[in-house]
């Protein structure tokens, strides 16, 4: 039987002032991650070029044919609006419009009476069915087909000099018998030239991949870039952008382009129509990485926070209860499910156990009758049948029988202690 004691005071939810002191470590380690991330992602993005930027060393980038036709003497220029391109167009000067379909109607007619006067070469990247329509009037395109390798199959010097190229995507139709058509994929020309007046033309292609950084050096890519490009001693790397201000109509509002197909996926320098992007294309890289870093630096943290499990915790009772409190609570739920059974059973448990203890038998072996009541037999009077039912009999029938065979145990055990 235990003793009472104090009770002792119970545990306290944690003071905001500890839950700062616990929290601080982590929550200061994730603050310099983030500024971190978003210093690194600021730097890259301010010097984060985007596709078919001659400034861009990136995958999808162009810078690497750009310093190849300047090892050729050419002289390449950049040019962000439509005033720019207009105003450099001449005869002896190449203007490549790498997105001719962010170009607003009003903007594509512009430029299309520019170079018509121009007599210099134009070269668009994959313009849509309203595009090619309003640049080269007459123009039909044909669904998109994917890249590959595919042979020029046509005279025109430039693509028989450079031979296979990495072309297809959107492809062209002209009702004029002077256009030469090359590179055909499924039967329809993904290069087409038009012949304008004087010595200029207009060159559609399809796709914008043999620019890429990425597949300049692959099939006949670097040739047929430098000979469409450098054809003049003067390029202008026309990167159509949704902020030029030629973009708004004369009441102030943007003049949208009529066609939905021809919206292109990028901004400045964007991908050509007919290219499939994905989603993270549209992203800048250094978000991505800032991303990828706190993402990383989360990860951390729930391992190291996950593995500080700290030492168990004794929970204490808020009271101490007396060893005759709890057995008299235990004996009236017993009674009150009138469970004489399993009180019955609680008993011999208790006293085989005890009993077995004093006749030199293991504790494994206390529950075992074959073990224990020749054990016990030998030091006490009782017969072998009445041990038996004493210590593994059925349960009794009514309260009074519960209470003589709680008193025959207690008789046996005093038996057996003083043999």
């Amino acid at each position: 039987m235990t003793t009472a004691t104090a009770p002792s005071p119970t545990s306290t939810a944690p003071t905001p002032h500890q839950v700062w002191k616990r929290a601080r470590g982590l929550l200061i380690a994730l603050l310099i991650l983030v500024i971190a991330g978003v210093t690194f992602a600021a730097v890259r993005s301010g010097t984060n070029y985007g596709h078919l930027d001659p400034r861009s060393a990136d995958a999808k980038g162009s810078r690497a044919a750009a310093e190849l036709l300047k090892a050729r003497g050419i002289s390449v220029t950049v040019a962000t609006t439509l005033d720019e391109a207009t105003t450099a167009a001449g005869p002896d000067t190449t203007l490549l419009v790498t997105g001719p379909n962010l170009l607003t109607p009003a903007q594509q007619r512009r430029l299309h009476e520019a170079t018509t006067a121009s007599t210099g070469r134009t070269v668009l990247i994959a313009p849509g069915p309203a595009a090619a329509s309003r640049l080269s009037p007459g123009v039909r395109t044909e669904p998109h087909r994917p890249v590959s390798p595919l042979p020029p199959s046509c005279a025109f010097p430039a693509a028989r000099s450079a031979g296979t190229a990495d072309m297809g995507g959107v492809r062209y139709t002209a009702p004029d018998s002077t256009a030469t058509a090359c590179y055909p994929s499924d039967g329809t020309p993904s290069l087409l030239i038009l012949k304008g007046r004087g010595d200029g033309d207009t060159v559609l292609l399809g796709s914008p991949d043999f620019l890429h950084n990425e597949r300049l050096d692959q099939q006949g890519n670097a040739s047929l870039a430098l000979q469409l490009l450098g054809s003049r001693p003067h390029l202008v790397w026309y990167l159509p952008s949704l902020a030029d201000p030629s973009a708004t109509s004369d009441d102030g509002s943007p003049d949208n382009n009529d066609n939905g197909n021809d919206t292109n996926g990028g901004g400045n320098g964007g991908e050509a129509s007919g290219e499939e992007s994905d989603f993270l294309d549209l992203i800048p890289s250094g978000w991505l990485w800032g991303t990828l870093q706190l993402t990383l630096a989360a990860v951390l943290a729930a391992i190291w926070r996950g593995r500080r499990l700290g030492p168990l915790v004794v929970e204490r009772l808020p009271v101490s209860i007396r060893a005759s409190e709890s057995a008299e609570g235990r004996a009236g739920l017993y009674r009150k499910a009138n469970a004489r059974d399993r009180a019955a059973e609680s008993l011999r448990a208790a006293a085989r156990t005890r009993i077995a203890r004093l006749a030199g038998v293991t504790a494994r072996e206390a529950h075992t009758s074959d073990v224990l009541l020749p054990a016990v037999s030998a030091r006490t009077t009782t017969t072998g049948d009445d041990l038996s039912t004493l210590l593994f009999g059925r349960a009794p029938a009514d309260d009074a029988a519960l209470v003589l065979l709680a008193e025959h145990l207690d008789a046996l055990e005093r038996e057996v202690r003083t043999s």
